[in-house]
């Protein structure tokens, strides 16, 4: 007897020790190492301390769906309790983040609506508002006529197709002068590729008086290549970008500005989200979530929406370069 209550005891203290132990999560970025990723991570680790979870980043060294399926992977051996993705390509992700399922692991993402497999995508503006503010900026600077183009931060990101789409919607239902030149451009993750981009649609369209960037390093590249044909007063470029990374060519003038949602909140939204949905907390039409506000929810997507844009423009860069983006 004395024997069976010890291991009684010692049954029941192991089962306190494993509910004691905080929640493991695991979040897998686009790539590592760049700016807007940076203050994504600082916003895991701010929140994770906060809520007393064991949260960290994971950052590819390049902008490949087969780096993150591995990341996936990786995390599922370790058994966490909730994964976290910006997916580079949703579709490939989709036989990994339902194993991850399978197992009993919660998925959160964010910049992928209607991700298969997982619990919840969040996004901090709707894929509509998002693009129309941009056009609505760059026709404004292009005096509502001329030849524009689009950037992307991959073909393969279905969201940021959306953005463009709607911009291109936007553009032709209001501004009947202007007119999109070749298609979208999938080099936004690389400021490289971005200028050369943004260079050949200078040389090959006289009439080119636009670029919007989605994928913060496309702006960069974007504003270089205006910079140094000294076009600012031809070329108009807008988009979302790291201001730290931009802070140099939106005060010269050669980037116009922008919108952003605050990458550092949309890391304590992960651990957030993440953390609800563990604990089977309801997330419906009008929850108040931190960092969203009263949020919108499309259920049949599993996707939350908030409304909390940032300008970009000169004079609210500095604030946000305070804040460490």
């Amino acid at each position: 007897m004395q024997k069976i209550a010890a291991v009684l005891i010692s049954l029941a203290l192991s089962g306190h020790a494993l509910a004691a132990e905080p929640l493991k999560m695991g979040v897998v970025v686009k790539v590592g190492g760049n700016a807007w990723f940076n203050s994504m991570e600082e916003g895991i680790k701010k929140e994770a301390a906060k809520e007393g979870i064991n949260a960290w980043q994971v950052g590819p060294t390049a902008q490949d769906p087969a780096q993150q399926v591995k990341a996936i992977e990786d995390l599922i051996a370790q058994k966490v309790d909730i994964i976290g993705v910006v997916p580079v390509d949703p579709a490939a992700l989709e036989p990994v983040l339902k194993k991850a399922k399978d197992a009993g692991i919660k998925v959160i993402v964010h910049e992928s609506p209607e991700q298969k497999y997982a619990d919840w995508d969040f996004e901090l503006v709707d894929a509509k508002t998002f693009g129309e503010r941009h056009m609505q900026l760059m026709a404004e600077c292009m005096k509502e006529q001329g030849q524009y183009s689009i950037i992307v931060g991959s073909l393969t990101i279905p969201l940021h197709r959306q953005w463009a789409q709607s911009a291109i919607d936007y553009q032709k239902a209001h501004y009947p002068k202007m007119q999109q030149v070749g298609d979208l451009f999938g080099t936004g993750e690389s400021v490289d590729d971005s200028m050369r981009v943004t260079n050949e649609m200078m040389s090959k369209y006289p009439d080119f008086k636009g670029m919007m960037a989605f994928g913060s390093p496309g702006p960069v590249g974007a504003g270089r290549a205006v910079q140094r044909r000294n076009a600012k007063d031809k070329v108009c470029v807008v988009g979302a970008y790291s201001p730290s990374q931009a802070a140099s060519l939106v005060r010269s003038g050669d980037i116009k500005g922008g919108y952003i949602w605050n990458p550092m909140t949309a890391g304590e939204l992960f651990v957030r989200i993440g953390k609800m949905v563990a604990e089977n907390k309801p997330i419906t039409e009008g929850t108040e979530i931190e960092g969203m506000g009263k949020i919108q929810v499309d259920a049949t997507n599993h996707t939350i929406y908030g409304q909390n844009l940032e300008s970009l423009g000169k004079d609210n860069l500095p604030k946000l370069i305070k804040m460490g983006l």
